[in-house]
């Protein structure tokens, strides 16, 4: 189950700070104002808030890092053409193939990665296991259980809230106990994500599998996939 709530971009134009974010800016395509730091790309609002709590969590044990901060539409297209390649040469249909790339990973042009909120977090002082991104790892005895529990206690005091929760109810994107949003630019980024057609934002776009991207598909994608996150990011 997932309340959807669509924010007005007329209602959002009033506020200055959000004007920048065209079109171009929310689908990764450029004209974002980033900062780098330490190999961390993020907004600079985004960027100091993380600073602010990587310190706080060095002081309680923590090594914060960030293995995939800001992310552009090419690099997502990257990610997305691999994937999708592999499951078909596996045997698997288009549409199966998709399915199964977006139980975790986004259309390109979709992710919130490609707004500079966005970052999936490790602790560096542990040893990274092959494949770090994995929900197991961040509980019971996993590597990173003990960065979680930190996170799930001091996160929100910085800005930064888990995207894709484990609420049994919620549909979309499988949980992600390493994926936090930075909410004061975020939620009002997603509001006005929303307001953009997809059918009409691919139309010259290439990449695998975007012909099976039917108006159908599409629209249900974006009602869970997009929508059915923490309800305070809403």
């Amino acid at each position: 189950m997932c309340l959807l709530i669509i924010v007005s971009l007329t209602g959002l134009l009033g506020m200055t700070a959000q004007q920048a974010y065209t079109e171009r800016a929310l689908t990764g395509m450029g004209g974002l104002d980033l900062t780098e730091k330490g190999g961390i790309t993020l907004q600079q609002e985004a960027l100091a808030a993380f600073t602010a709590m990587q310190l706080a969590a060095l002081k309680d044990g923590i090594h914060l890092a960030v293995v995939s901060g800001y992310r552009s539409f090419e690099r997502q297209k990257q990610l997305w053409n691999r994937k999708y390649r592999s499951y078909i040469a596996a045997g698997l249909t288009p549409q199966a193939a998709i399915e199964k790339i977006t139980r975790y990973s986004t259309i390109p042009g979709t992710s919130r990665h490609h707004w500079g909120t966005d970052v999936d977090l490790i602790d560096v002082a542990q040893k990274m296991p092959k494949d770090p991104l994995l929900a197991d790892h961040y509980t019971g005895k996993g590597v990173y259980a003990p960065l979680r529990a930190w996170l799930m206690m001091h996160a929100e005091s910085y800005g930064f809230y888990l995207v894709y929760d484990n609420d049994p109810r919620r549909k979309g994107f499988a949980y992600e106990p390493w994926h936090y949003s930075y909410k004061p630019l975020s939620k009002p980024m997603l509001g006005l994500f929303l307001n953009i057609g997809l059918p009409a934002f691919y139309r010259g776009k290439s990449f695998e599998g975007k012909a099976y991207l039917t108006p159908t598909l599409l629209a249900r994608y974006r009602r869970e996939q997009l929508q059915c996150i923490h309800t305070a990011l809403r």
